[in-house]
């Protein structure tokens, strides 16, 4: 998701893109625009399909698994 990035004093788009703290200087009025995100994006989180893996560690420890003899 994309947003434009304006002057606030004359409105000129400056930029493009996602920012958390940006300043950056209007080469039409030199009005010097500090900006900060409103909050951070938060991450969606997806249930894993079965058979997939999460990237997490279980739980269950496997220390006590035994290997097959032989």
């Amino acid at each position: 998701m994309k947003n434009d990035i304006r002057c606030g004093e004359c409105r000129r788009k400056l930029a493009e893109g996602q920012y958390i703290t940006l300043t950056i200087k209007c080469p039409r009025c030199g009005t010097m625009n500090h900006l900060k995100a409103e909050s951070l994006p938060s991450e969606h989180r997806r249930v894993p399909r079965p058979g997939e893996s999460d990237g997490r560690q279980s739980d269950h420890s496997l220390a006590r698994r035994q290997a097959p003899p032989g």
